[in-house]
């Protein structure tokens, strides 16, 4: 996926010459993103701005997966070099997030709304929200996945941090009234705003709101951290029984993403007429 010229950034890249339907699915992790490609067979990979890359073609319309990296920064900026590049019809905020209601593993999480939460100003939070009907016309479809799927929908709120225990989770979820917890979603839903892409969160449980993480992953978040956090596992091997469970949960978040992602992108594309003008409640 090669730079074009800026009076030819937004021509389709994806499919030829030929204009069709896009969603830009943006992830965090490799684990994430193999989740979602699993989802999408048959697509390509390639890579944007040093970013790995994912490109499908489902029934009518191209999906595009991005790796972000983990955070509201590297998110947002990844978000941001591709809407100069390309058009999208739809944005999607993918992924594990930690539930701040009762769910359980592999629960799928939905939303519209986001915003970030700042541990040290405790004021009101600005929410973001970006409207159109191909926003409404997917969250229609994502609620036509139960009962197949278990799902959970409402606000969510992201933190430039991993918050692993249980009585902070439980602080943010009484502040905010949110049902899940990510790192990335509030940048992508700002820089979806700026160029008017609307904004859906699609993300499945893979801790809970009870539930202490076994170390502090924010360790492994800094260029040096990965040492300090070998180190804290060596300091406590009881943590290993605790990142063995969280293994199991991520492996069946990862499975709940990639079934709901592709029912759910699939009867998306195939334009059912019933589905349009509906809203999910």
């Amino acid at each position: 996926m090669t730079d074009t010229h800026p009076s030819s950034a937004r021509a389709p890249l994806g499919s030829g010459s030929t204009p069709c339907t896009r969603i830009a699915i943006f992830v965090a992790t490799v684990w994430e993103f193999a989740a979602v490609r699993a989802a999408l067979p048959g697509g390509r990979a390639e890579r944007c701005l040093g970013k790995p890359v994912y490109v499908a073609t489902v029934g009518s319309g191209e999906c595009w997966v991005v790796q972000t990296g983990v955070g509201l920064k590297k998110a947002g900026a990844s978000a941001r070099a591709l809407f100069q590049k390309q058009t999208f019809a739809l944005s999607l905020s993918a992924g594990f997030a930690c539930a701040l209601t009762a769910a359980e593993i592999g629960d799928v999480l939905t939303g519209t709304e986001v915003a970030v939460v700042d541990a040290g100003s405790p004021g009101p939070l600005e929410y973001c929200d970006v409207a159109g009907p191909s926003r409404d016309r997917f969250y229609a479809v994502l609620g036509g996945i139960r009962p197949a799927f278990r799902c959970i929908t409402g606000r969510f709120v992201s933190i430039d941090r991993i918050v692993g225990r249980a009585s902070d989770k439980e602080a943010l979820a009484q502040r905010t009234g949110a049902i899940g917890l990510d790192m990335e979603s509030a940048a992508l839903a700002r820089e979806s705003a700026a160029v008017q892409i609307p904004f859906v969160i699609v993300r499945t449980v893979s801790d809970l709101l009870e539930e202490d993480l076994p170390l502090d992953f924010n360790l492994f978040l800094r260029p040096t951290g990965w040492l300090k956090g070998v180190a804290a596992v060596l300091a406590n091997p009881m943590s290993l029984m605790g990142l063995a469970r969280l293994r199991r949960q991520s492996a069946a978040a990862a499975h709940s993403l990639t079934r709901a992602l592709g029912t759910s992108i699939e009867t998306f594309f195939a334009e059912r007429p019933d589905l349009h003008g509906q809203t999910m409640r």
